[in-house]
């Protein structure tokens, strides 16, 4: 696993405002800056970006599986509508992590559906800001298992 790209959906520029109750307070800056700490000390490079278009991170989840980087996807709301997501995944070979800041299945029905789910390597939900590194810790004990 050369880097770790993460990989946000639509609204999460908005982390910290938007929804405080249901997504906490914490920014993606914040979570960069967890992740970017982590990922140093295991001497990994962090890609961490937001694009509020399906297109982007089509294209970002296929120069991931390119390099052979692991991915930690929050696809917000295109979770549960992009098939064009799901497609890139499963041709991509990438190792993706899906990962939600609340409890998906606790929400709306609407919600309670994933493209994403079937071809990442796993789900994590429901933790805030530590969702992330749950999924890093998950990518990390995978990668250590293989050697």
């Amino acid at each position: 696993m050369p880097a770790v790209h993460v990989l946000n959906g639509p609204n999460l520029n908005l982390l910290g405002t938007r929804e405080p109750d249901v997504y906490g307070r914490a920014t993606l800056d914040d979570i960069k800056a967890r992740l970017a700490e982590i990922c140093a000390a295991r001497g990994l490079d962090l890609v961490f970006r937001q694009s509020n278009h399906e297109g982007d991170l089509v294209d970002w989840i296929q120069e991931a599986g390119k390099i052979g980087a692991a991915v930690i996807l929050n696809a917000g709301a295109f979770t549960h509508t992009s098939i064009a997501l799901h497609d890139a995944i499963k041709g991509s070979g990438a190792t993706v992590v899906e990962v939600h800041l609340s409890n998906v299945h606790a929400r709306e029905n609407f919600r309670r559906h994933s493209f994403i789910a079937p071809v990442a390597r796993g789900v994590i939900a429901g933790f805030g800001a530590d969702s992330y590194v749950l999924a890093l810790d998950a990518l990390f004990d995978r990668e250590e298992r293989k050697t």
